[in-house]
């Protein structure tokens, strides 16, 4: 399988060498040339199978001819092998068609370990078998950073740098992330907002000297390896649930829009998916945008759900592809207006498809306390903020679809939201009891593109040619 720039001027990449690069050279993002498909008999085939061996079935055609088949299912039986639940993604019933899928099952308690377990072991194998190393630079808003030291610390192959936005994580979050001792590991609190953090690794990439300097990777979800790791939780709950029989609908919360793309692609690959409910908080770009068929900034607003403060949903351009019929010159074109203005507008035409797949919602910190506070009374389920966003929306749907909501992060990593709804802290798994008596190592730096260029030259193993 080959892979192709959202923009159209990279080079077609095979697998291997789209998780080495991340963001395309171009400034795009890498999509498969053409999804693979299953057939109703496939789909159905995947009933019994370990949550593993179905994740490995239904993602081994991204890296057929790259990855041998039995290392694959290997490395995916390695990858959830320490997860805290056998069902690895257990799914709960609300109501009558309402269902919540828990995927805060891994090692730093959210949705990003069931990508970057996975994407972790592949760099490493790619790394072993072409004697090279990178340094991987990435922003969170919360959980992908944590999940992403996890997954890479103490391997020799890698550096990684992680940005957040000072003060704008949960003390939970960064205490994940700045408590790792590994010398491999350096975060970085940056002075801004997640948005600001994912522009300057947008920039890093984007000054190609210092990229190929660095050998730059990526594990945000521009990273197409992550995304293809979080379609398999898709198939896992629409078989569970009957599918190819029986159709299914999914609410997903969502800041960077990249787990709801994976489900989009779910659906591209033959899954039988009605519709997506895009749930957003206070920060509600993709709300309005599937509202008027505007994307438009406005200023980023800290929330009780950290982790969807965000104005720009990277992601969206591999939909916006799609919507363009894959022309990337239009891609381009309305992502330059876009950091140009601030806004750009798709067609009637565009809308239409977009809504026939999305709608999106959002819930401000009051609604999303009271929704929390109401599932916690009504199912007896106690829901972080992100995850009580998602339910919302599942609870909301019309028709007679089931409809699937992530919870896409344990509720002990926001313990103050969640004091505040039910008016008792949420139980504590072991893994987060020690954090507090661990010390932290983090640098702040101010949101300039020199500095943080200046830190990683100073502190990373593989420096390149001056």
């Amino acid at each position: 399988m080959r892979y192709i720039s959202t923009r159209g001027q990279a080079p077609a990449l095979p697998f291997d060498e789209v998780l080495l690069t991340g963001l395309a050279r171009d400034g795009g993002l890498y999509v498969p040339e053409a999804w693979p498909r299953f057939s109703a008999s496939e789909i159905a085939a995947l009933a019994g199978k370990s949550y593993a061996e179905l994740a490995a079935t239904v993602t081994f055609p991204f890296v057929a001819g790259v990855i041998e088949r039995d290392a694959y299912f290997k490395l995916m039986h390695e990858a959830y092998a320490g997860f805290d639940h056998q069902a690895v993604a257990p799914l709960k019933q609300l109501d009558g068609r309402a269902w919540v899928m828990e995927l805060f099952h891994g090692p730093t308690l959210s949705f990003k370990d069931y990508a970057l377990q996975v994407l972790g072991r592949l760099l490493d194998q790619v790394l072993r078998k072409r004697g090279q190393r990178v340094t991987i630079v990435g922003a969170t808003s919360g959980d992908t950073g944590s999940a992403a030291i996890d997954a890479v610390k103490g391997r020799a192959a890698i550096d990684i740098f992680m940005l957040h936005p000072k003060g704008r994580v949960s003390d939970v979050q960064r205490r994940q992330m700045t408590s790792v001792a590994a010398s491999n590991v350096f975060n970085i609190a940056v002075d801004g907002t997640f948005d600001d953090c994912q522009d300057l690794v947008k920039a890093c990439f984007n000054d190609l000297a210092f990229r190929d300097r660095l050998s730059l990777t990526a594990v945000n979800s521009i990273n197409f390896a992550r995304i293809m790791a979080q379609i398999a939780y898709y198939f896992w709950a629409a078989v569970a649930l009957g599918a190819p029989a029986r159709h299914l609908s999914f609410a997903v919360p969502t800041g960077n829009f990249g787990n709801v793309y994976s489900g989009y692609a779910a659906r591209a690959m033959g899954l039988p998916i009605d519709h997506f409910y895009v749930g957003s908080n206070r920060n509600d770009i993709l709300a309005r945008f599937f509202a008027s068929g505007e994307m438009k900034i406005q200023g980023v607003e800290p929330s009780l759900s950290p982790s969807m403060d965000i104005q720009v949903s990277s992601n969206f351009e591999r939909l916006l592809f799609d919507l363009y019929d894959r022309k990337g010159a239009a891609v381009a074109e309305s992502m330059a207006d876009f950091r140009k203005t601030g806004s750009f507008s798709i067609g009637a035409n565009a809308l239409a498809e977009a809504r026939k797949l999305c709608s999106g919602y959002r819930l401000d910190d009051a609604q999303t306390v009271a929704a929390m506070a109401e599932q916690h009374r009504n199912f007896g389920e106690t829901f972080d903020p992100h995850s009580a966003i998602g339910v919302a929306g599942a609870l909301r749907a019309k028709g007679e679809t089931p409809v699937v909501a992530l919870a896409t992060a344990h509720p002990a990593k926001f313990p103050d939201a969640v004091q505040r709804a039910i008016g008792t802290p949420p139980a504590q798994p072991p893994v987060l009891a020690e954090l507090a008596k661990l010390p932290e190592r983090c640098a702040d730096l101010p949101n300039d593109i020199a500095a943080l260029q200046d830190y990683m030259l100073r502190h990373a193993s593989l420096k390149g040619a001056a």
